[in-house]
């Protein structure tokens, strides 16, 4: 039976987001909460970018020592030639990749402005797969950027050679959320029939509609007997509107009518962790999560109206779909109201000792000691805000790995 999977993209189209930024310290620990949730794929970053590639290789170096794992780590490029060359040059461990091309009327000719003819998009991302292959990718997923635009019988022929060349699946992109789910599923249908070849779903939520575009499609492809693969952000974020939710998309596919128990979603997925994956997140990104966001928001389970709140405390299912236990809520949190010694940029050996005894951690000797204050100092100054458990133990555990992570060399030559 075919299943639905999540390829998360927080770490690629989610910090494209205009006025959003993640240091690589952040991506790193987004990485190992959506390794903890079970997500399939995390889409972790642009291998062609310079100021990246440390980051990435530290993060492929984590998934080799079985840390980031079974979690796949997928670079993001366009589908060319060249860019597959300069991703395995760069990042020689890199194995699964997204190859990316234009494919609509308006993109071919608006904005390849002649470079490119409708032939010419096909064989350059023939080109680009089956140099990545050749280069020892271990999966290769092909983008249609724009494919909602794209006239269907096109897209199914850019879809049947990205097959022939070797691409594991096909990215149905819809690059500015103007599908609807009735046209989504019908268009999903149609190709998957024709391709029969697992389908990714990424969607934008232009139009409001970015969840149940993703599960309208995820649920055609299905239908048509292949598996899907639903491009998520947390908290919603990505470019303008943002793309699907993480924990929405988990929600609707357990608990929306018609799809509860008839489509499978991966086995791996433990919702639990979701609480603190998106409350994190939250903080990284700077942008509160909003308070009516599903399963998440500070009022997804309050109630207040005397109807409501009767009914709720009578039986949580008079007015609540699903437990805030299965989201990792509900246990008490701890907040320091009175003395606190924090760690930053400035701190001193005295300090930071004190907050890592506070996390039980223990350095060997003095020297430990001060290696890791000063990786805590950069990492400060990495992050510009204060770090927080989760990255001091990090910096902690894996010293090595943080330091490739702080070190960032410009290309300033003229």
């Amino acid at each position: 039976m075919p299943k639905i999977y999540l390829i998360d993209v927080t770490n690629r189209d989610g910090v494209q987001t205009s006025r959003i930024c993640l240091s690589k310290l952040q991506k790193t620990i987004l990485n190992f909460y959506l390794n903890q949730l079970g997500v399939f794929q995390s889409e972790f970053g642009f291998p062609t970018t310079h100021h990246e590639i440390n980051y990435l290789n530290a993060n492929l170096e984590l998934a080799e020592m079985n840390v980031l794992s079974p979690l796949r780590l997928g670079g993001w490029m366009r589908a060319i030639e060249e860019d597959v060359q300069e991703t395995f040059k760069s990042c020689p461990k890199m194995r699964h990749l997204n190859l990316s091309m234009s494919t609509s009327e308006q993109m071919i000719r608006h904005k390849f402005k002649g470079k490119l003819d409708h032939t010419s998009v096909i064989k350059e991302m023939t080109d680009a797969v089956k140099t990545a292959r050749g280069l020892g990718a271990e999966s290769i997923g092909v983008n249609a950027e724009d494919a909602s635009r794209t006239e269907i019988d096109y897209l199914i022929s850019f879809a049947q050679a990205a097959k022939e060349a070797g691409a594991d699946r096909f990215r149905y992109c819809d690059t500015l959320g103007c599908d609807s789910p009735f046209t989504i599923y019908e268009r999903i249908q149609k190709l998957a029939e024709a391709i029969r070849l697992p389908i990714e779903l990424h969607c934008h939520n232009d139009l409001g509609m970015v969840v149940a575009n993703s599960v309208e499609g995820a649920r055609a492809a299905n239908d048509a007997g292949v598996d899907a693969y639903i491009n998520t952000c947390v908290n919603g974020m990505g470019e303008r509107a943002g793309n699907a939710d993480l924990a929405a998309v988990i929600l609707a596919i357990r608990y929306a009518s018609g799809l509860q128990g008839k489509y499978v979603l991966d086995e791996r997925i433990d919702l639990k962790k979701a609480w603190r994956l998106c409350k994190y997140a939250s903080y990284a990104f700077g942008i509160p999560i909003p308070i009516n966001q599903p399963g998440v928001g500070s009022n997804a389970f309050a109630h207040e109206s005397g109807i409501h709140a009767d009914g709720a405390l009578k039986d949580r299912r008079n007015y609540e779909l699903y437990d805030y236990e299965e989201l990792g809520r509900g246990e008490p949190e701890v907040i320091e109201t009175g003395r606190q010694i924090t760690v930053g940029e400035y701190s001193g050996i005295k300090g930071f000792r004190n907050v890592y005894e506070k996390l039980e951690i223990e350095f060997k000797d003095e020297g430990e000691a001060a290696r890791i204050l000063e990786l805590a100092r950069y990492a400060n100054v990495h992050n510009q805000k204060p770090l927080v458990e989760e990255e001091l133990k990090f910096i902690a555990q894996y010293p090595e790995i943080a330091c490739k992570l702080l070190t960032m060399s410009p290309l300033c030559k003229k």
